[in-house]
């Protein structure tokens, strides 16, 4: 019988620059929430602070510092925020940020946010003597149109990133033509509900009863769409850059 679905956030002690990440998540996590197909959520700055994915206020000034981590400057919009694209995401200043920074200083994203998710989970596996675990990276992001802001996979690790629906019918006997389920960020956006977004210093939490297809390797291509195939794609890109 299926686990029923579930999220479990797990408050810690403040992560600190340079320390364990590993050995902080199995002191952090209790072990009875620790089960089979069980999908870790971990909010990035921790993984970025453990990599010293960081920038000092001395070293550089933050919109500098956007050009040089962003994968693609798109502009700038509203109240002076920078629009771009970092490992696949659109997110303004690339995903730089400086809420909960313990120093003042800027936190980046992970350099290789999958290789870091696939560190994890061989570790985590290992540790917990699990068959079936799923890793995700979380990061908070905004919406078009939507005031907020919800939870985003930056990466995952031990399970399928989306489920192809395309061929299956609905009730009515009609088959979806293109409908894939975003499995990814449905869980990054349940999880960072729970973990919070200001002071609840729960930078973990545990997913049971994901429904997820677990499996040994991940990778950005199973959930990343090329501008040319994105409803949105002709409004970032100019056509000649699709790819």
């Amino acid at each position: 019988m299926n686990d029923v679905f579930s999220v479990i956030p797990v408050r810690t002690p403040i992560f600190h620059r340079g320390d364990d990440l590993l050995d902080f998540i199995l002191k952090a996590t209790p072990r009875d929430v620790v089960r089979e197909k069980m999908v870790l959520a971990i909010t990035s700055k921790i993984v970025s602070l453990a990599e010293d994915a960081i920038a000092t206020r001395e070293s550089t000034e933050k919109r500098p510092l956007i050009l040089r981590e962003a994968d693609r400057y798109l502009g700038e919009t509203l109240f002076g925020v920078c629009l771009t694209i970092k490992h696949g995401i659109l997110i303004p200043s690339a995903g730089i940020d400086e809420s909960n920074s313990e120093s003042g200083d800027f936190i980046l994203f992970p350099k290789d946010p999958y290789a870091s998710a696939s560190r994890i989970y061989s570790a985590l596996k290992k540790a917990w003597g699990l068959r079936e675990l799923g890793i995700i990276i979380t990061d908070s992001h905004t919406q078009p149109l939507r005031k907020g802001v919800t939870g985003i996979g930056l990466s995952h690790w031990g399970f399928r990133a989306t489920r192809n629906l395309v061929g299956q019918a609905d009730l009515f006997g009609r088959k979806a033509q293109m409908t894939y389920v975003n499995v990814l960020d449905s869980l990054a956006v349940a999880a960072v509900y729970r973990m919070g977004e200001i002071a609840e210093r729960c930078p973990l939490a545990v997913v049971h009863g994901s429904g997820a297809e677990f499996t040994d390797s991940s990778s950005l291509a199973e959930i990343q769409i090329s501008a040319g195939e994105d409803l949105y794609g002709h409004l970032l890109f100019p056509r000649s850059e699709k790819s």
